[in-house]
């Protein structure tokens, strides 16, 4: 999957980085590189369903599967 960010200089130092796709998908780190890692793990969280969201299907079940 393919998103695009922004990534923009923060006043007080760092960057701020977020994902205008994904609203409220924001992060920030100290440097370039923080800032991408750290919105890169803020994207899969977003993503990620809630078990709550999975469960309120009737009949499913949560389950894990490594690839």
């Amino acid at each position: 999957m393919k998103l695009k960010i922004v990534l923009e200089p923060s006043d007080e130092g760092g960057f701020t980085v977020f994902v205008p796709a994904l609203p409220g998908c924001v992060s920030e780190g100290e440097t370039r590189e923080e800032a991408l890692a750290n919105i890169r793990e803020a994207i899969e969280l977003y993503l990620e369903p809630s078990e709550s969201e999975l469960s309120s299907v009737p009949g499913s079940k949560v389950e894990e599967l490594v690839v």
